[in-house]
């Protein structure tokens, strides 16, 4: 928690601090490698778990033929929440014996959390309408469109799953054995997981990823940048379709 009498911008800035645990540097020699076994074993199931969704390797044929369609976008939905949420998880509690709070699975800084979605948002509502109107947006997200529940429905099992996997497993695995610098590491397979979409918004996403990241690290949650992830797709969907 910061305190209140500090200056507004040093409070801002003021993260929780993430010192490794000795399970956290125990290393594992590979070939001669001497490698951080967790930060690694978490790059490699981000790796496979981003491949395998970007190949739709778990989703039927006959599913993938409906395209970005609401139906379509909730099986992915759900094939994110197994691959994406329920294997990381796995391997923290089963492999890792740590705890999901350590990945960003808690309310954190909620107080800044709130404040800081709350204040971004707003901004992004109005960059949201412009790029709606797009032609590249329209024909991407209106095909999406759907009931606003369902929307919510469909992108908080989606977003809370991908922020949780890159986000939380990794970017928290990395920042205590390489430092603040994980923030930045992450947006890799964040870009990665975006290709195919809008051109403006593909190459958005390192900036847009890197403020969500900073939001967790800020706060020691993925769940204020999950909230306003699942508001501005959905925002988008809806104004893309108007």
């Amino acid at each position: 928690m910061t305190s209140p009498g500090r200056p507004l911008f040093e409070r801002f800035v003021a993260a929780p601090a993430y010192p490794p645990e000795p399970a956290d540097l125990q290393i594992v020699r590979v070939f001669g490698l001497e490698l951080p076994l967790r930060a690694s074993v978490a790059i490699v199931v981000v790796t496979l778990a981003v491949l395998f969704d970007y190949s739709r390797t778990f989703i039927p044929e006959p599913i993938r033929a409906l395209g970005l369609g609401a139906e379509g976008l909730r099986y992915q939905a759900i094939e994110r929440l197994v691959i994406f949420l329920v294997v990381p998880l796995a391997v923290v509690i089963l492999g890792f014996r740590d705890a999901p709070a350590r990945y960003g699975l808690r309310l954190g800084d909620w107080r800044w959390g709130i404040g800081l979605i709350v204040v971004g948002c707003a901004a992004m509502t109005l960059v949201v309408a412009f790029l709606a109107g797009l032609p590249d947006f329209r024909a991407y997200y209106a095909p999406a469109i759907a009931p606003v529940a369902d929307l919510v429905v469909t992108y908080t099992l989606d977003l809370v799953s991908t922020e949780f996997l890159v986000r939380g497993f990794l970017m928290f695995a990395l920042i205590r054995v390489i430092g603040p610098i994980g923030v930045l590491v992450v947006q890799f397979p964040f870009v990665l997981a975006h290709l195919g979409k809008p051109e403006i918004e593909l190459f958005s996403t390192l900036f847009g990823g890197f403020v969500y990241a900073w939001v967790d690290w800020r706060t020691g949650s993925i769940l204020w940048s999950a909230a306003a992830h699942i508001y501005i797709v959905t925002l988008l969907v809806v104004l893309s379709a108007a």
